[in-house]
């Protein structure tokens, strides 16, 4: 029952590219095919990215900065500079807020053979 209702909300969330920040798109889809998606996320200071959910992806931060991230009920700040790299095997749902001064500017690169969605 607990699994049923974490995918149902999960299913109810937008991805990257549908969700945005106070009605504005953050993302902008660089590449798609059948292999693997592309997006490129841009967060000015104090603009964020809604509750989403990610597939699993592999992230680059092509300008770092520090952000407030709220994930599973906990919040965190982090920071983390230009030219860090994670793969992530996909999140439920977060938020992310630019609580930095400079522009954050991210890439994710989604393959499509991991995306269950």
């Amino acid at each position: 029952m607990i699994i049923s209702m974490a995918f149902a909300l999960v299913a109810a969330l937008p991805d990257p590219l549908a969700a945005g920040w106070e009605g504005k798109p953050v993302c902008e889809k660089l590449h798609e095919d059948t292999r693997q998606r592309v997006l490129r996320c841009t967060f000015a200071p104090g603009v964020g990215h809604e509750l989403h959910y990610h597939a699993p992806h592999f992230g680059y931060a092509l300008s770092g900065g520090t952000a407030r991230i709220t994930e599973g009920g906990e919040t965190r700040t982090v920071t983390f500079p230009t030219g860090f790299s994670t793969w992530d095997d996909g999140t439920e749902g977060h938020e992310i807020v630019n609580v930095g001064e400079t522009t954050i500017v991210y890439l994710l690169v989604e393959p499509k053979a991991a995306q269950t969605r």
